[in-house]
């Protein structure tokens, strides 16, 4: 049986022409998204659909559009995209990964788990963090240094916080390694039900306790602090924006692992943590990112 070409279209405008843009050429296309490229620069507008589009009167919409807001037209790319076994590429796009003593892993791995080290099972899913991205790998490096000489309290959930936990990876493996009790917290419900799904597959169900809140205003996180371990993978200017916060809610002598931000933006979020009385103890770049240790 064959099966509907599938196409994609792109184009690079600024961001705040985005939106107006992303409706232009989803008028045309099945699924439409827009992408950062760059903090406060230019976003990438893709739209894919089943079946060529009609490209000219494509292009002359995007001109029309571009001519209305006062801007250069913006070039757009049209192609056929070639047909995918997609679980198949998503399995491949996502080979086990080594950082540190952790291995990541997905329910499609065959092989055997590397002696020594620590497994975490967590399959490619709707939520941010499965270990491949420069961020998260940094942060699961970071907690692996950090575990040869930092001792966690176990009973109650004192011992650790994972702010915007996405996934669930790094509640993770702070519950396998130190073998404690985690409290998981995320904006987007969505995250919190596959953090709770990940610590269920990796028989950690009753360690990490994930609940949806606003950061730390979330009634569970006060609760239960202060913490000795903070880990927080979000981004530059919330990290910054929550160092009180997160100075508050940090046991003195306490740790705190942040990422999310760009190789160039760590100054500014150093500053941020070192003006709340917090030091840097470690940076761990991967990439294009970099993960910093922070103490109080």
């Amino acid at each position: 049986m064959s099966q509907t070409p599938l196409w994609r279209i792109a184009l690079v405008v600024p961001e705040a022409h985005a939106p107006a843009f992303a409706e232009a050429v989803g008028d045309h296309a099945d699924a439409v998204s827009t992408f950062e490229l760059e903090e406060g620069g230019n976003w990438l507008v893709e739209a894919t659909l089943y079946g060529a589009p009609d490209e000219a009167r494509l292009q002359s919409r995007v001109a029309v559009l571009a001519k209305a807001l006062g801007i250069e037209e913006p070039r757009l790319a049209v192609e056929n995209l070639p047909p995918i076994d997609w679980v198949s590429h998503s399995y491949q796009g996502f080979p086990p990964i080594r950082a540190g003593r952790f291995f990541v892993h997905g329910s499609h791995h065959e092989g055997i788990v590397p002696a020594g080290s620590i497994p975490l099972l967590v399959d490619a899913a709707t939520a941010f963090g499965t270990g491949e991205h420069g961020s998260t790998n940094g942060c699961l490096q970071a907690l692996d240094r950090l575990s040869r000489h930092l001792k966690l309290p176990r009973g109650g959930r004192r011992g650790a916080l994972d702010m915007g936990c996405g996934s669930g990876i790094l509640a993770l493996a702070v519950a396998k390694r130190w073998r404690v009790a985690v409290t998981a917290v995320d904006i987007d419900p969505e995250a919190v039900r596959v953090t709770r799904i990940n610590a269920a597959l990796n028989g950690a169900k009753n360690s990490i306790r994930a609940q949806g809140g606003d950061g730390y205003n979330t009634r569970i996180v006060g609760r239960h602090k202060p913490y000795t371990l903070i880990t927080a993978n979000i981004l530059a200017r919330p990290l910054s924006r929550m160092a009180p916060q997160l100075r508050r809610h940090l046991k003195k002598g306490g740790y705190a692992v942040l990422a999310g931000l760009l190789n160039r933006q760590e100054r500014h979020v150093i500053q941020a943590h070192r003006n709340q009385g917090l030091r840097l103890v470690a940076r761990i770049p991967v990439g294009e990112w970099t993960t910093l240790v922070v103490k109080r």
